[in-house]
């Protein structure tokens, strides 16, 4: 190496160390290893450039300039210290990502990795001072020692730079998943089958249809049941045993648990979006079409679309010899999500050696959807049932636990009474927890309900035990089961026991009044339970759920009143009165710091269309002061927190109270707040918010029928384009499948049925994308056409689709 190149290798170092000090000097909370390690790259720079000038004024014959080469060797002190720079670039920038990202530097360091990085930069200064001495043999000395010392020390030190690096890929790998999907899918899984007795389920297992499906290429098998039986529970086991093989092996396995109360949230990308991210993760090396997502999207702030993630997922499968998908609770899908995603994994499957697995009630539908599948009901068997009785003694009064016989009674009774319903058995088991003696446990026993209508008598007799509580444990009861079987979507514990503590013409939530959890649970008579790992609180069963709903009149009348008055008067919070956040990290605390914010913004319309003239005044208050602002911000964007690009927080739309009303359907709230304006009527339903969208097009997207005639009444133009898409009212409505609702009525208000423009092309096209049969022959009927040419973006499945109709 002739002393240029080591004069190249200075300057390198120079331009890298200068970055570094920049970097140092910026981060967050800064530390004393923070400061000294500033100090002794800065003291190391200055050596550096005296040594680069004094290279440059030399000569090259000299004996000093042979010996000041061995400094740029590869591995030698010049590397080292290079390599001291880099890893503390990359991990305080994570690879250069998060300054790009606007995001404050961290200082990341431990004690020992610090304490490497200023032995090498002591190192290599302790070289460079001896260097300038221009004492030729002193400076061989150091560097033959020093070269030594690398020599035994290099694998170390390589190790160490690894680790970080495999640290940081580690945490871009989460972000990139949890940008992907949200769900987490697997925590459910860790609290269902920690609920498994053991030794249930096995007879599952042993089935000869389950080997089939475990080994057969491209098999499915379809496992319907009874409410109660125990479906989620055996796929659970499923999963569980899946997971055991897939340890040892190079299967993959993916799951999704449907729920009645995420509806909204479950549609088909999401639940593709849900089974690729767990297909990486079980296989980091395929993380390549997620990134491709991720740097087409992320900075854009918006989502992939079905075809994308679709095509994303059949290239993740391609990494696999055989994948599982096990898909539980099919019938709580929402119908038209339902078929489009088995359209979807049939496809995959066709292409891939994809094994299904579904569980569903008996829904003539579905099972006709499965009727060339292997076949398994799912039925809870004798022995399961007294297995599952039988570790629940424990919980038991004293006058059982103690009484082996009284035991078998109870065991006897539950089994003979539960006809093959796991649910029923738990229900029945939590029916004795409050009797105290031999004969009234007897008594009880003698009276357990049987056959089709056992549940509902289950349920009534939870309620008379709840109703026999004390006044103050009987109305937290009440409305604990309001909030769950209202609720939009699963609550965590922190939202419920936030939602509770708010009182009615306060402006904040006074600790004081947070209730535990625990207590919670403990007042519900077994009927709501708390999955640990997600920290979600539910029903203990969808058919509670399906009971409430049909009995709420009875019940508890009140409960939309009671959660409407609660989530809008939560959002007039004085902390909330300064609108929205100006930064990430101020939105960030605030989602932290409130924990009922998210729901309450997203869900207040809902719950308000119910009870609509009851909450007016509130609802008003909320939509005409700067207290909307913040809560179209959390609606908008507290669902892409993991969208880490600069600003992402700011990215909502800036909306008028009619938009509001409009998008939740508020049509009297929507006539008293026009009738308040200051501008012509005319005006104000036509006016676009930041997005270009008008109130008539939100309503005909969300399905307001009753809000979309008001507005179109008031003078809204019925054809307006605007928003993301660039679409009108008519595209958005027939995309939604809002046949009876909208879609009708804005043909007769005068809708141009072939209207062209945005993403949808027409409205034709829209209704197609949709898979809306019926709203399809409507337009048609209608005159609507599609057109051939490049410009309509009509797919050859939508042309199918439509020509088949």
């Amino acid at each position: 190496m002739d002393p240029l190149s080591a004069t190249a290798s200075i300057i390198a170092i120079l331009h890298l160390s200068a970055k570094v000090l920049t970097y140092l000097n910026d981060v967050k909370d800064a530390s004393k290893d923070r400061a000294q390690c500033a100090i002794e790259a800065s003291n190391l720079h200055s050596l550096l450039v005296s040594l680069r000038f004094r290279l440059e004024e030399g000569g090259a014959s000299q004996p000093w300039y042979t010996t000041v080469r061995a400094l740029a060797v590869e591995n030698g002190p010049l590397d080292q210290f290079k390599q001291a720079l880099e890893t503390l670039r990359t991990k305080m920038t994570d690879g250069g990502r998060l300054k790009q990202a606007g995001k404050a530097l961290m200082w990341k360091f431990k004690k020992e990795e610090i304490a490497s990085i200023m032995a090498r930069m002591e190192r290599l200064k302790t070289l460079v001072e001896i260097a300038l001495q221009m004492d030729n043999f002193k400076l061989s000395q150091a560097v033959k020692d020093d070269t030594s010392f690398v020599r035994t020390h290099v694998p170390v030190i390589q190790s160490g730079v690894e680790t970080i690096r495999q640290e940081q890929d580690s945490i871009r790998h989460h972000r990139l998943l949890e940008w992907i999907s949200s769900t987490d899918y697997p925590a459910q899984q860790s609290d269902i089958i920690k609920r498994r007795q053991e030794g249930t389920g096995q007879w599952f297992l042993d089935a000869p249809e389950v080997a089939r499906w475990l080994n057969e290429a491209k098999a499915t098998l379809f496992c319907p049941g009874i409410p109660g039986a125990g479906k989620t529970m055996i796929a659970a086991i499923a999963i569980d045993h899946l997971l055991e093989l897939a340890q040892s092996s190079s299967h993959g396995v993916a799951f999704v648990y449907c729920n009645y109360q995420a509806q909204e949230e479950q549609d088909t990308s999401s639940m593709l979006a849900a089974i690729l991210k767990q297909l990486v993760q079980g296989r980091l090396s395929a993380m390549e079409p997620i990134e491709q997502l991720y740097q087409r999207h992320a900075d854009r702030g918006t989502r992939p679309s079905l075809d994308e993630i679709y095509n994303a997922l059949r290239d993740v499968l391609a990494h696999y010899p055989s994948v599982h998908i096990v898909i539980d609770a099919l019938d709580e899908c929402h119908d038209g999500m339902r078929r489009q995603c088995l359209d979807k994994l049939r496809d995959l499957q066709a292409r891939r050696n994809v094994r299904l697995m579904a569980t569903s009630r008996f829904i003539p539908e579905i099972q006709d959807a499965f009727r060339k599948a292997l076949r398994l009901e799912v039925q809870a068997s004798r022995e399961d049932v007294k297995r599952f009785v039988a570790g629940q003694t424990y919980r038991l009064p004293r006058c059982i636990q103690r009484d082996a016989a009284l035991q078998e009674m109870v065991q006897e009774k539950i089994v003979e009474a539960v006809d093959g319903m796991f649910l029923l058995a738990r229900l029945h088991t939590d029916s004795l927890l409050d009797k105290r003696t031999a004969k009234d446990v007897k008594s009880t026993l003698a009276k357990l309900s049987k056959g089709t209508a056992a549940l509902d008598g289950a349920y009534r007799e939870a309620l008379h035990r709840i109703q026999g509580q004390l006044d103050g444990d009987r109305e937290l009861a009440k409305i604990v089961l309001s909030w769950i079987t209202f609720a939009k979507r699963p609550l965590t514990t922190n939202e419920i026991c936030c939602a509770l503590a708010v009182e009615p013409d306060e402006s904040e939530v006074d600790p004081e009044k947070v209730p535990d959890v625990e207590d919670l649970v403990s007042v519900c008579a077994g009927l709501v339970v708390v999955d640990q790992e997600s920290a979600v609180i539910r029903l203990v069963h969808y058919t509670t759920q399906e009971y409430f709903e049909r009995t709420r009149d009875a019940w508890n009348p009140g409960g939309h009143l009671h959660i409407a008055t609660t989530c809008l008067t939560y959002l007039c919070f004085k902390a909330f009165r300064s609108g929205g956040c100006s930064t990430d990290k101020e939105f960030e605390e605030r989602l932290q710091q409130h924990q009922f914010l998210d729901y309450a913004a997203k869900h207040w319309g809902q719950h308000a269309r119910a009870v609509e003239a009851e909450v007016a005044n509130l609802a008003c208050t909320l939509l005409q002061s700067g207290l909307l602002s913040c809560a179209v911000q959390v609606s908008e964007i507290s669902d892409y927190k993991y969208r880490k690009y600069r600003g992402y927080s700011i990215r909502y739309p800036k909306i008028t109270a009619l938009h509001c009303t409009a998008w939740f359907g508020l049509a009297s709230i929507a006539e008293r707040v026009l009738s308040t304006v200051e501008e012509i009527a005319t005006d104000a339903v036509n006016a676009k918010d930041s997005w270009g969208r008008t109130p008539l097009l939100l309503a005909a997207e969300q399905g307001h029928g009753d809000t979309a005639k008001l507005l179109l009444d008031k003078g809204a133009n019925v054809n307006a384009q605007g928003g993301h898409y660039g679409g009108n009212a008519l595209q958005a409505a027939s995309e939604g499948g809002h046949e009876q609702q909208v879609v009708k009525l804005l043909l007769d208000k005068g809708a141009n049925v072939n209207a062209q423009g945005g993403d949808y092309g027409n409205a034709l096209q829209a209704a197609s994308k949709g898979g809306h049969k019926q709203v399809v022959k409507l337009l048609r009927d209608k005159g609507a056409y599609a057109r051939l040419d490049a410009d309509d973006h009509m797919t050859s499945f939508h042309l199918f689709y439509w020509h088949s109709i």
